[in-house]
């Protein structure tokens, strides 16, 4: 209710209740006066009624929600179930016009003004968790997960006037499948950069890149595709002699980042690759960062223009309620949640990688020495002892008796039977072959030919609680335990 409807109510109510409700609005107009000027976190996030007060009187500037608005085009923004009206506080007409994912509607004031200042919002959290502003001239959050943003990101590159011919993407090695379908779908063609061993560590192979580069020919080549997160023993890519390697060659470089806005040590490498180096664009998640659902990715860069053109580039209007989550959780969180959040997953790491090195060596097993370069992922041996000395699991009778066919991955499948999720076992005893795009792979999933032993992979990633890891552990535990 706006001042004048409130003084308006002295004559139905005393004039002194009247005025306490005055000073209490003027407190919420103080807040969002601020956040339209500041474009911050506030510091202390905002509990769900103020957020959504502000939901409510943002959307009321869209056209769809004009008290007397007539809609006679073919897209007006009409909703036809109230749940789902509710479920996106009547913001119906997305985001961004058809030359432009980021132009301004003239229908919808509100949802325009909710993606400047999203955008706005993510180049705070994102400096406050580390990266340096010279690497964020700017961002923009689509509403398409990482795999299909990366496509678009490497389309652009592809589409200036230098880079039409150049088919090439040199991708050293990460056994996921969409950061090659990424490159398959844009059109391009993966040379996949085998990795090498540095201990425990499964790392870049500078030497056989710059090879390539030399053999394929730098005219021939679009981008270095690398990768900062990762399952361990796979550790992030040498970004910063990427990019070093980028420039002095004049190759673009595109970084997946896609869980890496948590970890203060891949934000810093980032930072200086795009200080020292070459690097177009970074692409992040959202769910993975900012504890949104999936279908939200971040693209960030220092070259402003390379940004604005891949907006340009994306065809149509778009889908806001990526953006509208991600708003709220922001707002949500505030600059001291968000702080909060990455320091208690930074102190759990550590916790974690005790725990599992205690657990490791109670059942003669090793924790992989990878924790230096790898801070968000561990990797565990899993011996042929435990595989030779299997006893059915009582527990489990869905899954019946494996004593003579029990393999390193049913660990996978019994813990997520006990309601551990997103583990992940890689079972070297098979030999198992992947072809994805037309491209085989031995070992897929260990991002390598021929590691020497067998592991299970967990993430110590932001939202985590000590009471999830020592759950997890007593679990992993009794499991082992059942497997002596």
């Amino acid at each position: 209710m706006n001042l004048k409807n409130l003084e308006t109510c002295k004559g139905l109510i005393k004039g002194s209740y009247v005025d306490q409700a005055i000073q209490g609005t003027s407190q919420f107009n103080k807040l969002l006066e601020t956040l339209l000027i500041h474009k911050k976190l506030p510091n202390i996030g905002y509990n769900d009624k103020i957020i959504e007060l502000i939901l409510n009187e943002i959307s009321m500037m869209d056209s769809n929600n004009f008290i007397e608005n007539i809609g006679v085009g073919e897209r007006e923004g009409r909703i036809y179930s109230g749940l789902v009206e509710k479920r996106h506080y009547g913001f119906a007409h997305g985001i961004g016009r058809s030359g432009d994912i980021t132009e301004q509607q003239p229908k919808a004031a509100g949802s325009s003004l909710i993606q400047k200042l999203t955008h706005s919002l993510v180049l705070d959290a994102m400096k406050l968790a580390g990266l340096e502003q010279s690497s964020l001239s700017n961002c923009l959050l689509l509403p398409m997960a990482t795999g299909m943003t990366l496509t678009l990101t490497m389309l652009t590159l592809k589409s200036q006037q230098s880079q039409s011919n150049k088919r090439y993407v040199l991708w050293p090695r990460i056994d996921q499948k969409s950061c090659l379908k990424s490159i398959i779908t844009a059109g391009l063609i993966p040379i996949v950069i085998p990795n090498i061993l540095e201990g425990d560590m499964i790392r870049t192979d500078l030497n056989i890149l710059e090879e390539k580069i030399k053999e394929l020919g730098v005219d021939n080549i679009l981008c270095v595709f690398s990768t900062t997160s990762c399952f361990a023993p796979r550790v992030p890519d040498k970004i910063i002699e990427i990019s070093e390697i980028c420039k002095r060659y004049n190759i673009g470089h595109i970084i997946n980042n896609a869980y890496g806005l948590q970890c203060s040590k891949i934000l810093n490498n980032i930072s200086q690759a795009c200080k020292l180096g070459r690097v177009d664009a970074f692409i992040q998640s959202t769910d993975k960062n900012f504890m949104v659902p999936v279908g939200g990715a971040i693209i960030s860069g220092p070259n402003k223009e390379f940004i604005d053109q891949i907006a340009r580039n994306y065809p149509g209007r778009a889908n806001s309620s990526p953006i509208l989550d991600v708003f709220i959780t922001l707002l949500s969180m505030g600059k001291q949640g968000w702080l909060d959040l990455l320091k208690e997953r930074k102190e759990l790491l550590i916790y974690f990688n005790e725990k599992l090195s205690t657990l490791a060596s109670q059942f003669n097993e090793r924790l992989l020495n990878t924790i230096n370069e790898n801070k968000i992922s561990f990797a565990l041996t899993l011996s042929s002892k435990i595989l030779n000395n299997t006893t059915q699991d009582k527990e489990i009778t869905t899954i019946g008796d494996f004593k003579n066919s029990f393999s390193f991955s049913m660990i996978g499948s019994k813990l997520f039977s006990r309601s551990c999720s997103g583990s992940r076992v890689i079972d070297l005893e098979t030999n198992k072959k992947a072809i994805i795009g037309g491209i085989e792979f031995n070992n897929y999933g260990s991002h390598i030919e021929n590691y020497s032993t067998s592991y299970l992979t967990v993430a110590c990633a932001i939202g985590i609680t000590k009471i999830e890891i020592d759950t997890f552990i007593q679990r992993l535990s009794k499991l082992f335990k059942q497997q002596k």
